[in-house]
């Protein structure tokens, strides 16, 4: 459910689609250029500090569901300082986002040892938009193609086999890093 509303985000500052919400709302006047660009260079602040945090945060859910289901836990906060440092993200600079405590998505909503699927989904959308960049763009015959074979088809389907229909090829990481340049 992540891969389609992470991957619209990136459309709202594409140009078609900008000028019909991106407007000031007593003259009417579109949004200047200077500022669009303004708000694209910020959009890269604080990444390394975002991803530090989303890492750690991905091994926690793995520790936790390495545990034997027999298997004392003890203390929970030496756990979890033993799995960052187990894991290399202990990152001294970037505490932890979430504490176990109140880490709904180690404990409910089907992420168990699946947090990591956030990365995984950034990844798909930056891949997926740089496709229909470098494929035309916004057209009606890219959106219905991307329509068919991944948003009708929900979660019935493994998203890398989705993908892969749809794009022809296995997901990149590439983008990720082209897009935040």
């Amino acid at each position: 459910m992540e891969f389609p509303s992470q991957f619209n985000e990136h459309w709202a500052l594409y140009p078609a689609v900008l000028k019909h919400y991106a407007v000031n709302h007593k003259t009417g006047e579109p949004i200047s250029q200077a500022l669009v660009d303004k708000i694209k260079k910020s959009q890269t602040w604080g990444e390394g500090y975002d991803l530090a945090e989303l890492l750690a945060a991905s091994e926690l859910d793995m520790q936790w569901h390495e545990i034997g289901s027999g298997a004392p836990v003890g203390d929970v906060d030496v756990f979890e300082q033993q799995a960052l440092a187990r894991t290399h993200t202990a990152f001294p600079e970037v505490p932890p986002r979430y504490r176990s405590s109140y880490f709904l998505h180690i404990w409910a909503n089907g992420y168990g040892a699946g947090y990591y699927a956030y990365q995984w989904t950034v990844m798909l959308d930056d891949d997926a938009f740089a496709w229909f960049n470098s494929n035309g763009g916004m057209t009606r015959a890219n959106g219905q193609r991307f329509r068919d074979l991944i948003l009708s088809r929900g979660q019935t389907q493994d998203y890398a086999d989705m993908f892969h229909r749809c794009f022809g090829r296995d997901p990149d990481v590439g983008p990720c890093w082209k897009t935040a340049a």
